[in-house]
């Protein structure tokens, strides 16, 4: 959000806040909006399958009032230590280790499980999972494709099961509050265009030895140490960028049209790192909406200048989601004047971790004037409401449904850049 002004932040934060004023989308800004436990019928009885980076940022978002983490499982050995690290913080009891997520099934009485897998796998585990009697806790994109998630949609119906995306936008205060406070109460007016951004400048690849010299990562479909590395660059298991990030966009803009887009043009390729990856280091992408909306997308990796956010220009006002933290109002015409409201870096917030930003990055947390606190991480929110869906019956905030419609357009745009045409949905 380096483009705007200091004095335009200011401005954008304080007409933000300013909107919500006297609504309930205020409280959820604050501390308040954070879920408290513990449940009624007690924890959640969960096992984590894949701790890698996202995994291990979930690991670290169990609320022990919620969750209760019996069992982890990776193929890679040396991934545990840091989770356990994580789980020993909390003072609960040390989970069990698995490379095999069909015998933690078997061995371990669980009641739900979180993936946390490469892409590739979501719909067979999902599946299992579901068909064994366990709720679900799916991380983003759904499946690799889209009957695998119309498959896991299918198990999740049939087996009378909960399935969530990890979509933790839809767990987020502030776009929450962005949500019902601006967008649904129509201070935007008519919305016919957005803009998503996500554009980063670095390699992709990841780099790390294996956990022994021996490793052989093929009896689990990787030929090489390479492939289960940097398994985000290839598509046998991998959708690349417009899985990886723009379905949380995508899934955003979703949301605040309350439609899903009816076609996709994009284009895209290998341009910056030819270093032997086959997904796409930029890409770019036009989603049409029923009612004449449109949303542009684009996410490269020779810039970060714009960093990411989200934009819905409406007749009335704009409203701008920068970094998933804060939320900026900007009014069509007239005088705007500040209020006294201010956004302010917080010590010791929790901050979610993913491929754009590690566990260790500086967040902001949102001071509400006579609320205070901190703003709860989107991440604990999620897993806290997916346990109580499991056991009060809380509503999930995304849902599988949703899942899939963002899963589709995001396939659909891969294919559109292969293609080199516009494709329906």
């Amino acid at each position: 959000m380096t483009f705007l002004t200091p004095v335009q932040k200011e401005l954008g934060r304080r007409n933000f806040l300013r909107a919500l004023a006297g609504t309930p989308a205020l409280v959820a800004l604050g501390a308040a909006s954070a879920m408290k436990g513990p449940l009624s019928g007690g924890p959640v009885r969960l096992g984590v399958i894949g701790v890698g980076g996202q995994g291990r940022t979930l690991v670290n978002n169990v609320d022990p009032a919620y969750g209760d983490l019996r069992a982890l499982c990776d193929i890679n050995p040396a991934q545990f230590a840091s989770a356990d690290e994580m789980i020993a913080k909390r003072g609960a009891t040390p989970a069990r280790h698995y490379a095999e997520w069909r015998e933690m099934l078997q061995k371990e009485d669980l009641e739900a499980v979180i993936i946390a897998l490469p892409l590739w796998l979501h719909a067979d585990v999902t599946v299992a999972c579901l068909e064994a009697g366990k709720h679900v806790l799916c991380e983003k994109m759904m499946a690799w494709d889209i009957a695998g998630c119309e498959r896991m949609l299918q198990a999740s119906e049939r087996t009378g099961r909960l399935l969530e995306i990890g979509y933790q936008r839809q767990y987020n205060p502030v776009y929450q509050a962005a949500y019902e406070g601006i967008v649904r109460s129509g201070q935007l007016g008519d919305v016919y265009h957005a803009r998503l951004v996500w554009h980063r400048n670095a390699n992709w690849r990841r780099t790390g030895d294996p956990p022994s010299p021996d490793y052989d990562p093929s009896r689990w479909g990787y030929p090489t140490w390479e492939h289960l590395l940097n398994w985000r660059l290839y598509w046998k298991y991998s959708k690349g960028l417009f899985a990886e990030l723009a379905s949380h966009q995508v899934n955003v803009a979703n949301w605040f049209f309350g439609a899903d887009p009816d076609s996709v043009t994009a284009s895209g390729g290998v341009h910056r790192f030819n270093d032997g990856r086959e997904v796409y280091d930029h890409i770019y992408a036009t989603f049409d909406y029923p009612g004449g909306r449109t949303a542009t997308y684009s996410s490269i990796e020779s810039n970060a200048f714009e960093d990411r956010y989200e934009i819905f220009f409406g007749t009335k006002a704009t409203l701008f989601i920068s970094g998933e933290k804060e939320a900026l109002l900007f009014e069509e015409g007239g005088e705007q004047r500040p209020t006294g409201v201010q956004v302010t870096p917080a010590a010791g917030a929790v901050v979610d971790a993913s491929e754009t930003r590690p566990a260790s990055a500086p967040g902001q947390a949102t001071t509400i004037p006579g609320q205070g606190g901190e703003m709860p991480s989107p991440t604990r929110n999620q897993i806290s409401r997916f346990c109580a869906a499991i056991r009060v019956g809380t509503p999930l905030a995304c849902g599988a449904r949703s899942g899939l419609e963002s899963a589709r357009a995001c396939i659909r745009a891969n294919e559109a850049v292969e293609k080199k045409t516009e494709l329906t949905l």
